[in-house]
């Protein structure tokens, strides 16, 4: 019995695999044709059926840039960047997209060492980072034991200083990805859907007007309030805004 349900199992599984793989290269070829809509369509019902990856996300992105969608655009962009964060092609278009966003809003300087840091940790997720720091333990495991069974001591003192490097660069590379993953739970991105949308000091519509955001432009999200949520920009302005007027990145 248990073993004719792993084979159901299996076989709804493949089927679903294929018919997937057949809406995505519908989809591509319909976006080759030119049909952007239709390729969306085809590309959207992927998702509808529980597939994510960062190839559907990119592709997706580049249908709406297509169709001059920019919010879609970069929505789709990020979420296949938040997946392959090291994939060159989806920054670039990710790049061409944010070029035609209307909001010009300009980073806040950073200090010399929050710099240095990201510029260090932008190197691998926080999940490579822990491979990292698992891989490092194990030479130094392996280097430990070799101590004590190598005869000579210049090769017992190569063996010793190898191993105290490696469990340095393993306790780094678990800071770093501590750190890094911290950074990510604390970070909830979102783009703007709304052509136009006025940003309020308070989470109602009566409460002053504090700044206008345009479709396209990345918000972070730091609280939620009933039907408001409390955003902050990379310049360090913060306000409320109508839920459903921005969608988050991180919803898969």
């Amino acid at each position: 019995m248990k073993r004719g349900l792993y084979i159901l199992f299996f076989l709804i599984c493949s089927l679903g695999i294929s018919q997937n793989q057949d809406l995505f290269n519908q989809a591509t070829s319909l976006y080759n044709e030119g049909k952007f809509d239709e390729a969306a369509e085809k590309y959207l019902a992927i998702l509808e059926n529980g597939e994510h990856s960062a190839e559907l996300y990119f592709n997706l992105g580049n249908t709406y840039y297509k169709l001059n969608e920019i919010a879609p655009s970069i929505f789709y962009y990020e979420k296949a960047l938040l997946l392959n964060p090291n994939d060159g092609d989806v920054k670039n278009n990710l790049a061409f997209a944010q070029n035609m966003t209307l909001d010009d809003i300009e980073t806040l300087p950073q200090a010399g060492i929050s710099r240095f840091y990201k510029t260090v940790t932008s190197f691998f997720s926080f999940d490579q980072w822990a491979y990292l720091a698992v891989i490092f333990m194990i030479l130094f495991v392996a280097l430990y034991i070799l101590f004590y069974f190598l005869a000579y001591a210049a090769q017992k003192r190569v063996a010793f200083i190898s191993a105290l490097v490696f469990f340095v660069f393993s306790i780094g590379s678990f800071i770093f990805a501590y750190v890094q993953y911290s950074d990510f739970e604390a970070d909830q991105p979102a783009i703007v859907f709304a052509e136009e949308i006025s940003i309020k000091s308070e989470p109602n519509a009566r409460s002053q007007e504090v700044f206008v955001l345009h479709a396209g432009t990345k918000v972070n999200v730091l609280n939620q309030l009933n039907d408001w949520k409390k955003i902050a920009l990379i310049n360090g302005k913060t306000g409320w805004v109508p839920a459903e007027e921005i969608k988050d990145i991180k919803d898969f």
